[in-house]
């Protein structure tokens, strides 16, 4: 197992798999059942699904395709997208999830993580936190697949989750995700030091070396990673993979 959790985390859309940059344009990865599959040859030990237009649709988690999923893959699963009412995440947890994964809904009805932790634990929930660094305000809260900004501040929205009872973060960069280019260690690190619960880096990760650098200067507890495990390289072709473990954990190590 690895000294640090490194997820991959797939983007559903409709009901196919797809990789974003920043957000916007996709490419079609491949089909989630067969997805899970090889992840469940490659011994993962963890695994996040976000549907990407849930929110935006203002529609309900497709079960159906979920179920279909969690009767697939061997390990954990945490699921993100549409998720609105404390009887949805209940419907999850009993298909088979661990964990929820919530964002767009808790800027209109942040007391749903309450009620989902104080039945399920607070380990049971994810929060989504997307952000973008904006020219003149800094860093800027998003909502719905990043089509939403909203009036909190980072810091404090972080600290407000952690209160309600969020059991950690996901912390997506939107103007790295997809890129390749690395994360912004620096951002991870605000909302590592600003919060007790685990922090999830997520967006840029290109390299074991990004890998290291945000768990080491990000203080990040985990990396979600997106184009490294359903492509060969930056601008190559789709391959579902997952890096050397055990380079993983040398350069854990020597961080």
């Amino acid at each position: 197992m690895l000294r640090t959790r490194i997820i991959p985390c797939l983007l559903l859309r409709d009901k196919t798999l797809v990789k974003t940059v920043k957000f916007n344009k996709y490419t079609y990865v491949g089909d989630p059942l067969n997805t899970c599959r090889i992840f469940n040859e490659l011994e993962v030990d963890e695994m996040t699904i976000l549907d990407i237009t849930a929110s935006r649709e203002g529609r309900e988690p497709n079960y159906k395709v979920l179920g279909s999923l969690v009767s697939e893959c061997f390990m954990p699963l945490s699921y993100g997208g549409g998720i609105t009412s404390f009887e949805q995440a209940e419907i999850l947890f009993k298909t088979g999830f661990e964990k929820v994964v919530l964002n767009s809904i808790l800027f209109s009805k942040p007391e749903l993580i309450s009620e989902i932790a104080k039945v399920f634990g607070s380990q049971s929930i994810i929060v989504s936190i997307d952000v973008r660094k904006s020219l003149f305000k800094g860093i800027e809260v998003y909502s719905h697949s990043g089509s939403k900004k909203q009036k909190v501040k980072l810091l404090e929205w972080a600290k407000h989750v952690e209160q309600l009872g969020a059991g950690e973060i996901l912390l997506t960069n939107v103007d790295r995700e997809g890129t390749w280019e690395g994360f912004d260690s620096s951002l991870v690190r605000s909302v590592s030091e600003a919060v007790k619960i685990p922090v999830v880096a997520h967006g840029g990760a290109g390299s074991i070396e990004h890998i290291a650098d945000v768990v080491k200067n990000g203080k990040a507890s985990a990396v979600a990673l997106g184009s490294m495990v359903v492509f060969q390289n930056k601008g190559m072709g789709v391959l579902v993979n997952f890096p050397d473990k055990l380079k993983l954990n040398q350069a854990l190590e020597t961080n």
